[in-house]
């Protein structure tokens, strides 16, 4: 005798296999603990983007199990576990997982409920005073020690692993610790897209880290192309300014003359001339050569005027003398210029020699 299913079975059962295949993706909920209230307001504000289907969970493993065109649907329907939903959508598997991870909140763990993930008691500082707490932190292996008076946890303390019974000594702890581990809301077990099962570990994706994790790969694939000298339309500037400066380099190195380190030896003569000058504290040769021009005249003045009465051939033998040593004093400045001459003509020559 054949076992009957009610219409409504079937009618769940249907519904379940059109859902599947109206939507791009499946999701897989556990609604355990889940507070009947919150339920309704998750409901409401996820109505535009998901539909969420509740049922037993036999029938929602039966309708996925009839769906054998999809590839890897019975590996997805052994994922099933607590009170189960299921869930669609068109988005992606991650955008479903964010939205669902947004809309849960911390609760305090209750004796008897499910660790949705490892529980760990941090290490560091707490409020208690050193007392009984250190023997009850003790039976449930955490290590302890105690700084500037109040209780202080070693080190890290795994209590209670993923998918493990929280004990009445565990949640008590948890509660005085301030530990609120459980997350009230749609917890996601698995979402199934095209024949790609996506499990909670893998949802579960801390994004700004992908992101930074991105950014670096970008970064480490742009520094082995300049190094290996590979060219892309990103790095393509990057790699002829390092193919210049590696070319001047080697010209510099091998005294090889180019445009560009022409202009450099020129401009370390002109700078090396313009330290001789300060050094020697004498004016350029033009102007040197202006001063000279212009004592001269006013010699030569001095000689063209004429002497008629005893003073003024007194003021001439004083004009006289102070010509010799005007004389004198231009001699050695000529002296001066011609050092300066030939010290800038020797630099000029040592830079064209060292070029050639």
């Amino acid at each position: 005798m054949k076992h009957k299913i009610s219409a409504k079975k079937l009618k769940e059962v249907e519904e379940i296999k059109n859902l599947s295949n109206k939507y791009s993706v499946i999701g897989l909920i556990d609604m355990t603990n889940l507070p009947s209230l919150q339920l309704q307001r998750m409901r409401q504000q996820l109505r535009s983007t998901l539909f969420l289907k509740m049922t037993k969970k036999r029938l929602i493993r039966i309708g996925l199990e009839q769906l054998k065109e999809k590839e890897n649907i019975k590996e997805f329907s052994d994922q099933l576990r607590g009170e189960a939903a299921l869930i669609f959508t068109n988005d992606s598997p991650f955008k479903l997982a964010k939205v669902l991870n947004k809309g849960k909140s911390n609760a305090p763990a209750k004796v008897g409920q499910i660790a949705p993930n490892d529980i760990i008691i941090p290490a560091g500082p707490t409020s208690f005073a050193p007392g009984p707490v250190i023997g009850e932190l003790g039976q449930l292996g955490i290590k302890t020690e105690v700084k500037e008076g109040k209780i202080a946890i070693k080190e890290d303390k795994l209590l209670v692993r993923e998918g493990e019974i929280i004990n009445q000594k565990a949640a008590d702890m948890l509660y005085k610790l301030g530990v609120e581990p459980m997350k009230v809301g749609l917890n996601l077990v698995a979402a199934y897209e095209k024949g790609i099962i996506y499990t909670k570990d893998v949802l579960s994706v801390d994004e700004e880290a992908y992101i930074n994790n991105l950014k670096q790969m970008g970064m480490d694939a742009f520094n082995l192309a300049i190094h290996i000298g590979y060219i892309t339309k990103d790095n393509v500037k990057q790699l002829i300014q390092k193919a210049f400066r590696d070319s001047s380099a080697l010209s510099d190195s091998k005294n090889i003359t180019t445009s560009e380190s022409i202009k450099g030896e020129l401009a370390k003569v002109d700078r090396e001339a313009d330290a001789l000058k300060n050094k020697l504290n004498i004016e350029t040769i033009e102007e040197v050569k202006e001063e000279k021009k212009n004592l001269h005249k006013e010699v030569n003045m001095e000689k063209e005027k004429e002497v008629t009465t005893d003073e003024l051939l007194n003021e001439a033998e004083e004009d006289t003398k102070e010509e010799r040593e005007q004389m004198i004093k231009e001699r050695k400045e000529k002296e001066d210029m011609k050092k300066a001459e030939d010290a800038l003509k020797e630099l000029t020559d040592k830079a064209i020699r060292g070029k050639k």
